[in-house]
């Protein structure tokens, strides 16, 4: 399939494009400048000139391929409502061009969250509603669309998608904020738990719901239901050699920044139902054995 693809130069995006290559898709990545379009080129992914705001590059790439993966979000942390409001109208932009088509749109969500308390799994409905909703609302527009003939798929990813090359996500952040302070820390007992994916694994899933996925579905992209947070703090703190502590909930902002509200969350997250309908295996190492690993380290 020739696949349209935002946030192809990304974390998740650059692997998952790396993956669609290897199974014989042509790749078509959205960038923002010149620089952009050389790396997505160097990655032998076609350029397509545009960004997230410019809705007719948007309609022109996804009227041209065979499906949509779309990756990309704005991540504007001073305005994360118009952020949203800028991703629900990429999608309803992707929703139009792909009406009718059963061509696929797959968009990236998330799993945290969502069901405080007890285990996510892919029956439960995201609870944003409406363009004045987290993320836009995006994930429930986006699944409607299988209403309009678009083979329209969530992927709901882990809060931590791991693996060696260069993660700057929650982990380098709480590894980072353990070498300012001199401790590694957890919030409280440390028993809330984080979901976690490797990379590798999470770029494998995406290429199994492009191509097998029914519409309206959602997919967890969930490799470890849920890892403690106290585990997390120890692995970090082992690979760093610094000693390990807890801290009260309300040093979580002062000690990891915007990460302090996430990691304070228990949020575990099943994906058997993925298994079962997609055939995914995860085989890449977990999320500490990566930091073991040292991939993590300042």
């Amino acid at each position: 399939m020739r696949i349209f693809m935002t946030g192809a130069s990304g974390w998740i995006g650059s692997a998952t494009a790396a993956a669609l290559i290897e199974r014989g898709h042509e790749v078509t990545g959205l960038a923002r400048s010149e620089q952009s379009a050389a790396a997505l080129t160097a990655a032998g992914i076609t350029p397509h000139a545009g960004s997230l705001d410019d809705l007719d590059s948007l309609r022109t790439g996804a009227a041209a391929s065979d499906g949509v993966v779309h990756l990309g979000f704005k991540h504007d942390y001073s305005d994360m409502a118009a952020s949203g409001r800028t991703d629900r109208a990429v999608l309803e932009a992707f929703g139009d061009v792909l009406a009718g088509s059963d061509r696929p749109l797959l968009l990236a969500s998330g799993a945290a969250g969502l069901t405080p308390g007890r285990i996510t799994t892919e029956n439960d409905r995201n609870p944003s509603e409406g363009p004045d909703s987290m993320r836009g609302g995006g994930e429930n527009l986006a699944l409607s669309f299988a209403d309009r003939g678009v083979r329209s798929v969530a992927l709901r990813f882990a809060p931590t998608v791991h693996g060696p090359g260069g993660d700057h996500g929650f982990i380098a952040t709480i590894a980072q904020a353990a070498v300012r302070s001199g401790q590694s820390a957890y919030i409280g007992d440390g028993a809330n738990r984080w979901p976690a994916v490797n990379r590798a694994d999470a770029a494998e899933l995406v290429a199994l719901a492009l191509e097998g996925a029914t519409p309206g579905s959602v997919v967890h992209v969930v490799a470890e239901e849920g890892i403690a947070t106290k585990d997390v703090a120890e692995a970090v703190g082992s690979a760093l050699g610094l000693p390990v502590e807890s801290i009260h909930p309300d040093a979580a902002g002062e000690r990891f920044g915007w990460v302090g509200r996430f990691f304070a969350l228990d949020t575990p997250a099943s994906s058997l139902l993925t298994r079962e309908r997609l055939g995914w295996e995860p085989v890449a190492p977990g999320l500490l054995a990566d930091i073991a690993s040292g991939y993590y380290t300042p």
